[in-house]
Order: C-alpha cells, then structure tokens, then sequence
C-alpha cells in the first residue's frame, strides 16, 4: 500500500502565487512509486481536491477526508506547502494536532512564534556567538508616536518591516528620517502584518541563507549556504521574484570557520525553536566583524526548482526526490 499525502498549498494571503508554484515543484519530484499524493488547496473560498478532469471535491474539515465517488480518502501524513497563512502561522498545525494527522512542518507553537519575528529574536537572544541587530517592536497602539521611539532608540539607516507575513511584502530600507513615517505606514497597512512593525539597525554585510532539516533517522543535517547578492537595496519582494535582480552562489564562499560557525548556529536556532522538517535560517556575516546576525527564520520555504532549498539540496549531493522522503518518512517516523 502506498502511503497517501495530502500536498498542502494555496493559502489565505498574496502568497498564495508562490505556494502553488512550489507545490507543483513538490509534486513533480515525490516519488510516485512510494506516494499517493492528492494536491489539496486551501483558500479562503474553501478547501478542495481537484482531479485530472478538474472535478473538484470538497474536503470534509471533519477528519481532513475526500470522498472520490463514493470512496473516502484518509491521509496518513500531511506535507504543507502553503506560504503565509493558515500553513505557516500555526492555524494548519493547530488542526493537524487536533485530528490526529502527521504533518512535515513545525508544530503549531513554533509556526505560530516564528510568524513574529520580534518574539523570535527574543528567543535566541542569549546563544553565544549569534548577534540580533538592535530594534523597535512596535505595535498597532504605537502609531502615532512611533517616529519618536524609533528615533531614541535606534540610528540610522534603517529596516523597517512587518512583524509577521513574508517574502519581503512591506519592507522598507530608510536611510534619511523624512522616510521614516512613510515607511511605518506601509508596513502597518500591510496584508496580515498582525499590526505589528519591527525596526532594525541596517547591519552592513554578506547576506546568506542556509537550510537544516531532519532526517528520518532524526539526525540534523545543515544544507550548503547560499550567497545572496542583489543588485535592489536590500532582497526585497521583487528581488526575490523577479529574475536577473538576484545573484544566488550556492555553495557559498565561505572558510572553514565560517561553515562551521554557521552550522553551529543554525543547529543552535533549530533547537533552541524547538523546530521540525525543514526551516531556513537568513544571516548577514558583518563586514569588519564577520559576526554573525541572523535576520530570520522561514519554516515553509519556498519549493520552486531555482529557490534556496532546492538549490541547496543538489549541491548537498542529494536529490529533491529522496530530500521530500526523508521530510514525510521523518513526520511519519
């Protein structure tokens, strides 16, 4: 009997476009022998399965089940692929819990806190040798004020950026503080930002990001960096997604000592998170310094045959088909 995943994608947010792109990777490499995967999308509209006629059935929220024809499917593991809310806010998890079914994600209190990236920072500010850029968390009651707390607390030039959400959405690089207020605005009224801003000191350095996960022998294993090199201000929406802004070098440049440190450090953060699956860790290696300042974690990156992960995974020597079993043998096991 093959083992039944339900392919999670869609979501309730504007990154929904990205999900299914990584969704359809997903399903392209599972192996097929081993798996029978039901793509499942879940938007605001409802949560449903689409057959190759494009049928579309409706799933029961009941136990998570599909009734195809008269024959009720039951999952035996859950693989999300859905960016943004409900799959990486904790919602998804929260549900999985309740009903019984194994998911390839973080639990529903880890997705939930990495969501916030101020609560996060807290987290991991006391593990030795890893920096926090110094910031504001400002919130929805600190809006008429906030150029104020920022600007006693914090200099120049600035990331301002919403508390939750992803993929860059409402960020703003300030360097002159006549922007400073227009920044705080766009990423208030940014799409499900939870009304929260976080503002950071600029850390001027090389930017990295670098996958861990799992395995389904329970051991960690620490994926090739990536170098990001952008020639936008900063790795925002549109460098992220638009072709030729980016340059990525996976494996990254770095020493001997440099890999290390960061596999220690993310291994480090993976626990100290209490994580599962796959996460991402962002970091800056400080130019002067070479410490190292992490930026974010990102619990369902992007799955999209030219995003990091997928990247990193060929230049581990291993292929995405055995990488996505050893996620869903893992959530099993």
């Amino acid at each position: 009997m093959k083992t039944k995943v339900a392919l999670i994608t869609g979501g309730y947010t504007g990154e929904a476009e990205v999900s299914y792109k990584s969704s359809q990777f997903v399903y392209s490499q599972l192996d097929k022998n081993k798996y029978e995967i039901y793509l499942i999308d879940i938007t605001v509209e409802g949560w449903f399965y689409r057959d190759q006629e494009n049928v579309k059935y409706v799933i029961d929220k009941e136990d998570f089940s599909l009734n195809l024809n008269g024959t009720t499917v039951k999952f035996d593991v859950a693989f999300i692929i859905l960016h943004g809310s409900p799959g990486e806010d904790g919602r998804l998890q929260g549900y999985f819990d309740m009903i019984g079914l194994p998911y390839t994600s973080c639990n529903a209190l880890t997705s939930s806190l990495t969501m916030n990236k101020g609560y996060t920072k807290a987290i991991l500010a006391d593990i030795s040798e890893l920096n926090l850029a110094k910031s504001v968390l400002l919130f929805e009651h600190h809006r008429k004020d906030g150029v104020k707390l920022v600007e006693e607390k914090l200099s120049l030039p600035y990331f301002v950026k919403p508390n939750a959400g992803g993929s860059s959405i409402g960020m703003t690089k300030v360097k002159e503080a006549a922007g400073l207020k227009e920044a705080l605005d766009k990423a208030f009224d940014a799409e499900n930002t939870g009304k929260q801003v976080l503002v950071e000191e600029f850390v001027n350095g090389r930017e990295f990001s670098q996958g861990i996960f799992r395995n389904s022998q329970g051991e960690l294993v620490v994926l090739p960096a990536t170098e990001v090199k952008t020639t936008r201000e900063f790795f925002d929406f549109e460098a992220k997604y638009i072709p030729g802004l980016t340059e990525e070098i996976t494996p990254a440049d770095l020493n001997e000592e440099q890999q290390a440190r960061a596999m220690r450090l993310i291994q480090e953060i993976y626990i100290r998170l209490n994580c599962k699956g796959m996460v991402r860790v962002d970091f800056f290696l400080e130019h002067g310094t070479d410490k190292f300042y992490f930026i974010e974690i990102n619990t369902i990156p992007g799955q999209t045959a030219q995003s990091f992960i997928p990247q990193q995974v060929r230049a581990f020597g291993m292929s995405e088909t055995a990488f996505y079993s050893e996620l869903i043998e893992a959530a099993l096991g």
